[in-house]
């Protein structure tokens, strides 16, 4: 008698508990640092005048995140909490979103765990998870995104609800922040190129063939075209009613040029500027605060998990020749968001760049790991990825207080964390 194949158990407890823990890490002293620090002195403003229905400032971003940082203020007052419950939020939202994509992308309960333990150990989602900036709310729209699309792949009797999902979670996320640009590009370049890859006669009107049956490429080009585009345009609707400088003072297509300009501008040098060999080598870290008040030294050091994001260099290289040689679609996945995200910062005209510009590279860089330590795991190694991941959580746990504007023995205490020349 034939047996059914073995069918992989979704996580999705093991998810929740994961998410939970780290909604914990993240809400410890949250309101300890009482004012504005490192670019919340910008976002902050911008989102009051929005409140008021003042000036329209901050023109350089798009409105959707300080727009949510708003409604913050609006419910729970203009103070810490109100500021950084919405980014916590978006931070928890971030790690589930992304383990569920892990799930659906590659079908295995260790690399989702993996991965899941690897971001919220990972520094980076755990710091701007706790501060009121744009970049945790763009990622969050990413991964939500990357969750609907994979999902859409894996069960096509949702195809539809889930494109057009993934569509509104795009363009959220360049409604968020422009870094979010070219991957928004790549569900739909992915869905066209499988398309294509499937040999059917009637390209662009058939609904047969991967990467979602029941859907045409004419439809997928309406959820992942047409309703990012969409989704961007509409979030500026706020913009309508400012007092000052509105948006209907010069247009949709004047705001742009505008903000292109100032996104292009020759800024002066800063200190704490760095460029992608830097991000990619977690060699030049931000200090987003360190000051004594009230006699009591406090600090918070921007940085990847010196342990992860090296492992994760060699493991995207392993991603990129074994998912080429076994068609492996998640491994091929992670190498294409890895290079999207951080290619764009190998052109962008931007005179002064920060290593929280390497924020959604990173995702797919320890992405990649949970791959390659899953690929020891199903072979029978279970040693590796154990250290790794313990090696990792050990990190995190050395770390943790300068993350989270902990109390410090004294002004000095920096050098218990800065390692190198570069994260001091």
């Amino acid at each position: 008698m034939n047996q059914a194949p073995a069918q992989p158990r979704d996580p999705l407890g093991l998810t929740i508990l994961v998410a939970v823990a780290f909604a914990a890490l993240c809400s410890i002293r949250l309101t300890t640092l009482a004012m504005p620090y490192f670019d919340e002195v910008h976002y902050l403003p911008a989102a009051r005048e929005m409140l008021a229905g003042g000036e329209y400032i901050n023109r350089e971003h798009p409105l959707l995140g300080k727009t949510i940082l708003a409604a913050g203020i609006a419910l729970f007052g203009d103070a810490p909490f109100g500021w950084r419950i919405f980014p916590l939020l978006a931070g928890v939202l971030t790690l589930f979103a992304s383990m569920r994509a892990m799930w659906h992308a590659s079908q295995s309960r260790f690399a989702t765990l993996a991965f899941g333990i690897l971001l919220a150990s990972g520094f980076m989602l755990l710091v701007q998870a706790r501060i009121a900036m744009l970049d945790i709310f763009m990622a969050c729209f990413l991964a939500l995104a990357a969750w609907q699309f994979t999902a859409a792949m894996r069960k096509p009797e949702q195809g539809r609800m889930r494109l057009a999902a993934t569509g509104l979670f795009l363009g959220a996320a360049m409604a968020a922040k422009w870094n979010a640009i070219p991957l928004a590009m790549l569900p739909g370049i992915a869905f066209f190129l499988a398309r294509l890859s499937a040999g059917r006669r009637r390209l662009f009107t058939s609904r047969r063939g991967i990467p979602v049956p029941g859907v045409s490429l004419l439809e997928a080009a309406l959820w992942l075209g047409a309703v990012p585009l969409a989704t961007y345009a509409l979030s500026f609707w706020p913009a309508m009613f400012m007092q000052e400088n509105p948006l209907t003072s010069g247009g949709f297509f004047a705001l742009h040029r505008e903000m292109l300009a100032l996104q292009t501008q020759v800024l002066a040098p800063h200190s704490y500027q760095s460029n992608w060999p830097d991000w990619v080598l977690n060699a030049r870290a931000i200090w987003y605060y360190y000051e004594a008040v009230d006699g009591i030294q406090r600090g918070v050091l921007l940085l990847g998990n010196p342990l992860t994001m090296l492992l994760g260099i060699p493991a995207l290289f392993w991603c990129l020749a074994s998912g080429i040689s076994e068609r492996n679609w998640a491994r091929i996945g992670m190498v294409a968001g890895y290079l999207a995200s951080l290619g764009l910062w190998f052109v962008a005209d931007k005179s002064v760049q920060f290593y929280y510009h390497y924020f959604v590279p990173h995702f797919f860089l320890l992405g990649a790991l949970a791959l390659a330590l899953d690929a020891l795991w199903q072979a029978g190694n279970r040693r590796v990825p154990m250290l790794v991941l313990g090696g990792s959580l050990a990190i995190f746990a050395w770390f943790y207080p300068i993350l989270t504007a902990a109390r410090l023995a004294s002004p000095q205490s920096f050098l218990d964390y800065a390692w190198i020349p570069g994260w001091r």
